[in-house]
């Protein structure tokens, strides 16, 4: 029997080089938004007025190469107004405003571990839609890569936890797993054109939410604290727009565009990896040697669901 081409795409070894080597950028950028953002967050600003700007300023970052993409096709985007939708807001409003306003009850780790439970719905997601249960090997490398996840987060007893902060890290799951979707799903439009409408999208919500009164939009104009020294208020809301939320947003596009939405969402959870890097390098907090060991769990989980998952595109073909 013929294999199917939409299946050679994600099998080939360039194709899954490729478009883990953009998840793996995108994990890595991503993972700086929480040492960023927390500074703000004391400084004053709210959760919503930070993503707003935040999403705001990438999608005006992105737009100048979002029209050189496009090149006067703005049909595409019209065809495909439904997805974009979903990303502005959920991938983009909801994700961030949850994640941020979960930090502020509950730390780092404890909402990242609660956010990454969103790649369990993508997992879902793609049996339900598929009526084709992920094959053992898929499953057993999803099971790996949790227990690593817990392992280098290693959160405190849940039931000490603020619950508002797990409230507001579940919405953030939710919104993460739109995020893979949408971005594997929606094919037919350029990568940056898309992340640009739909965080562009997701600003405009975020916006407007504020001037009905439905969340606060509060900023502080002042310096923060950040890395053991004080910065201007503009340099961490420029990290967060820029290679946080821009360059990360459509990285990440990309390689779940070429890896699928449960492959890529599994390679995402790398994050925390990253996290526990970039604390090393700009905080100087050593990682314990458990979690040394509970990123190699999670990495070889990761590969296992990629692994698998080639695997089972190759027996439905």
């Amino acid at each position: 029997m013929a294999v199917p081409a939409e299946v050679m795409r994600r099998v080939s070894p360039r194709t899954s080089s490729f478009g883990l080597s953009f998840a793996l950028a995108s994990a890595a950028m991503f993972a700086t938004s929480g040492a960023f953002a927390k500074p703000l967050l004391a400084a004053g600003w709210t959760p919503a007025a930070a993503v707003a700007v935040r999403l705001g300023l990438a999608a005006f970052v992105l737009g100048i190469p979002a029209v050189m993409a496009l090149r006067g096709r703005w049909h595409l985007l019209g065809e495909r107004w439904r997805p974009v939708l979903l990303y502005g807001l959920f991938a983009g409003a909801m994700v961030q405003v949850a994640y941020f306003n979960a930090i502020r009850f509950i730390d780092i780790g404890t909402a990242m571990l609660v956010e990454y439970l969103g790649v369990v719905l993508v997992v879902l997601w793609g049996w339900m839609r598929t009526l084709r249960r992920p094959g053992w090997v898929t499953l057993g490398g999803m099971a790996v890569a949790i227990t690593g996840l817990a392992v280098v987060l290693n959160p405190a007893d849940l039931a000490g936890v603020d619950p508002r902060g797990l409230a507001w890290a579940g919405l953030a799951a939710f919104g993460m797993a739109v995020y893979f979707i949408t971005s594997a799903e929606t094919p037919g439009v350029p990568p940056v054109a898309f992340v640009s409408a739909g965080l562009g999208v997701g600003a405009v919500v975020i916006v407007t939410a504020g001037l009905l009164g439905l969340v606060p939009l509060e900023a502080a104009w002042g310096d923060v604290a950040a890395f053991g020294t004080t910065w201007p208020w503009w340099l961490p809301l420029l990290e967060l727009a820029i290679v946080a939320a821009a360059l990360a947003y459509v990285t990440g596009f990309v390689g779940a565009r070429s890896l699928g939405s449960t492959v890529a969402s599994f390679v995402g959870l790398t994050e925390v990896v990253f996290a526990v890097a970039w604390a090393w390098l700009l905080l100087g907090e050593l990682p314990a040697p458990i979690q040394l060991v509970g990123g190699l769990v999670l990495l070889v989980g990761v590969a296992g669901v990629q692994w698998g998952s080639d695997r089972d595109h190759r027996v439905a073909a």
